[in-house]
């Protein structure tokens, strides 16, 4: 059998009916998954601890295990290569997999497969509550496919937060309302950490290899403390339950600089690596709720994320690929700005939030979908950059679960399969959110100037630019009408300033006759 770097879990599909006496382990590092994309350090590092430590516990277990170093001279820096390589070794009747993730892979792996003329067996992925054929299912016939449905029939199937009639707890689907809280002006008080967990030998050294095999890549990793086996992986949900989830909802939107981690819960990359199982995470935020230590709003929001969002955007994924990471719907067409590689800008939300993830691979959802991704969308930046950047630079990131949330929900490059609307706000937005826009030159407040928040700039030129396509989106007519109201002075000013923002390459011009330099921050 041959196991990815995101199949890390001992009961996978693939293991069924093994027998140690007969049957063997592929697993391979190889460099191409982390340079057909620019993968920063953080994300490599993570996959390459996760996988050793998990290569360790195969063989405490007396599983016979082909494993290929990234730094062997034979290696061949494939996924493809190294499976050819394992087939001419060990001349297997077959070769048995659990579906992957991803659509290239897939179709690397069974291409690898045909040209050696060997069997290829592809077994589901056990890891998700709904499968490709059944989402399918629920998609057939349906005009519109939503989140908000699919998400219900799941928690019926699983009786998940349903009482003892069968009907949501609480009377009600979503609780979503409830949980958009911004902090008071002091900022979040008394946050738990999260559970660290410092690296070991093991770890430590696949910091050094990824430092020089690498050290071209962006990103950092003087702060690694990710969790890579099960055990830390189980652990740091049981931090997340008992320390954060009690706020985490009620304050899941809400941003903070220099304030990284808040209540989330940093369990999506131990999740898309297998070591935790996302039925034992539901069930212990459900336990939490039903003990009485977190109000069901909270309970209800995060079981969503993993029980409703995580399935459906892979169910979209495998319905879709592989046109789905083609589509452009909004003709966009600029460079993703240079500072989204150095978080060298002046936008104090934007160095806040993209120092953060260079540092640490990681932003939390807010910070992704209305930092990050929105200053892309209203620029009007290509798709594939965009999602090459998410891609690249955080630790969770698998391309089933990255795609569609950068190019559907994010970009909505996908003309609305995925999201309902476009979701774009003005700076006041991020204003109302967070603290970023009391240490940033700019105003949120202002369209057009000197002093004109981009954000602000480029919302209201989105709106002009897609007038007519936002115009048929009742979702959006408030936005419409809004814009609508600008005078022709307004609206020229407006795309005066954008267009001198994009001719910047994303970089807000200097005031007139000012100089500005760009740094880290």
């Amino acid at each position: 059998m041959f196991v990815l770097g995101d199949q890390l879990n001992g009961d996978a599909s693939a293991f069924d009916g093994f027998e140690a006496a007969r049957d063997g382990v592929g697993l391979a590092e190889v460099a191409g998954e982390s340079e057909h994309i620019m993968s920063t350090k953080p994300r490599t590092a993570l996959f390459l601890a996760a996988m050793r430590h998990f290569a360790a516990d195969l063989r405490a277990r007396g599983r016979m295990l082909d494993y290929a170093l990234l730094d062997e001279p034979d290696n061949t820096q494939t996924l493809g290569g190294e499976l050819e390589r394992l087939v001419r070794r060990r001349r297997p009747a077959k070769v048995i997999i659990t579906e992957p993730g991803d659509y290239r892979v897939r179709r690397e792996l069974e291409d690898t497969a045909g040209r050696l003329g060997v069997p290829l067996e592809i077994r589901p992925d056990r890891h998700f509550l709904c499968s490709g054929e059944e989402f399918a299912r629920h998609a057939a016939g349906r005009k519109q496919l939503r989140m908000e449905y699919f998400y219900r029939e799941l928690r019926r199937r699983h009786r998940v937060l349903l009482d003892a009639a069968g009907e949501p707890e609480g009377g009600q689907w979503n609780f979503d309302h409830d949980n958009r809280g911004s902090f008071a002006r002091g900022g979040p008080e008394g946050v738990p950490a999260p559970l660290a967990f410092p690296p070991d030998p093991l770890t430590a050294g696949v910091i050094a290899l990824v430092n020089r095999r690498f050290a071209q890549h962006p990103g950092d990793l003087a702060a690694f403390d990710w969790p890579v086996t099960r055990g830390q992986a189980l652990e740091a949900l049981r931090d997340f339950i008992v320390h954060r989830l009690p706020e985490f909802g009620r304050f899941q939107d809400a941003m903070w600089t220099n304030e990284p981690w808040l209540y989330h819960s940093r369990l999506a990359a131990a999740l898309n690596l297998k070591l935790l199982d996302p039925r034992e995470v539901i069930a212990a935020a459900e336990a939490a709720y039903r003990a009485g230590n977190v109000p069901l709003a909270g309970a209800e929001g995060f079981i969503r994320q993993i029980l409703g969002w995580r399935e459906y955007v892979r169910g979209i994924y495998w319905l879709q690929m592989p046109d789905y990471a083609e589509g452009n719907a909004l003709g966009a067409k600029e460079a993703l700005p240079a500072f989204y590689w150095t978080g060298g800008t002046e936008m104090a939300c934007l160095r806040d939030a993209i120092g953060q993830t260079l540092r640490l691979g990681y932003a939390h959802h807010i910070q992704r979908l209305m930092v990050t991704g929105l200053y892309a969308l209203l620029l009007g930046v290509r798709p594939k950059e965009i999602c090459a950047w998410y891609l690249g630079v955080y630790v969770d990131a698998v391309e089933w679960v990255e795609l569609p949330n950068t190019h559907g929900m994010s970009q909505y490059a996908d003309g609305g399969l995925l999201a309902s609307k476009p979701y774009i706000a003005s700076g006041a937005y991020i204003e109302r959110m967070g603290n970023a826009c009391r240490g940033c030159r700019f105003d949120p407040a202002q369209r057009d100037g000197d002093a004109a928040c981009p954000f602000t700039t480029l919302y209201w030129d989105f709106l002009l630019r897609h007038e007519r396509r936002l115009a048929a989106n009742p979702r959006m007519a408030l936005q419409v009408k809004n814009a609508a109201r600008l005078s022709p002075q307004d609206r020229a000013a407006v795309q005066a300033r954008a267009g001198a923002i994009r001719a910047n390459g994303g970089f807000p011009p200097p005031p007139e006759g000012g100089q500005l330099g760009f740094g880290l921050g």
